[in-house]
């Protein structure tokens, strides 16, 4: 199994108690980039920097994501490997990309990850900003996705999403409580809790 593990924002006293944990059990650590490398190495001198480039040159960028693909792929087939990445890996990560190669190329891989620390969340506690309301965040491109937070009829605004073009639903009742359930697609529930999230998302392109 690869485990994305989420590094926070690049303070090595953001790394959560969950991801210190994963690194010293793990039998293999990969990180892209010295950053990263010295967040884990506290925990994980052994760990193995890959060259994920910073380029706009997409068949570079292939190219070195089937050669990262190609040195994670036997120790994820063996057992626990890690896959330390800063901020969360499952907010505009290189780790998703790799995951998408590496499931082309070795199939029989399964994936996981775990939160950290995102700069988002991180961003509001350095300048000080309280946020509250509705916000955008974007990477440049349209937005794509939508996020609803202490949503209480998840199936009727998922019905209303959907005349916007929206498809893919996703509802979080209480995540990380021992309550926690994840519902999907055409089974979203018509009343949930106030700790609820909804993640919605239009086709791809």
């Amino acid at each position: 199994m690869l485990v994305g593990v989420g590094l926070g924002p690049g303070d090595p006293e953001l790394l959560t108690l969950r991801a210190v944990r994963l690194l010293g059990e793990s039998a293999a650590v990969f990180v892209p980039g010295n950053l990263a490398y010295d967040l884990v190495k506290p925990y994980r001198p052994d760990a193995v920097v890959l060259n994920f480039p910073m380029t706009n040159d997409e068949d570079y960028i292939r190219t070195c994501m089937e050669e990262n693909a190609d040195r994670i792929a036997p120790h994820a087939e063996d057992g626990l490997t890690v896959f330390g990445i800063i901020g969360d890996p499952n907010f505009y990560s290189t780790f998703s990309r790799l995951c998408e190669v590496i499931a082309t190329r070795y199939p029989e891989i399964t994936f996981a990850t775990e939160p950290g620390i995102s700069s988002i969340t991180a961003f509001a506690s350095v300048a000080n900003v309280p946020v509250a309301g509705g916000f955008l965040v974007s990477d440049g491109n349209g937005p794509e996705s939508r996020i609803f937070m202490k949503v209480r009829k998840p199936a009727a605004l998922a019905a209303s999403l959907s005349e916007e073009g929206y498809s893919e639903f996703v509802l979080v009742e209480r995540m990380f409580m021992p309550e926690q359930r994840v519902y999907r697609g055409g089974e979203l529930p018509e009343k949930s809790d106030y700790f609820s999230i909804l993640f919605a998302r239009r086709p791809h392109a």
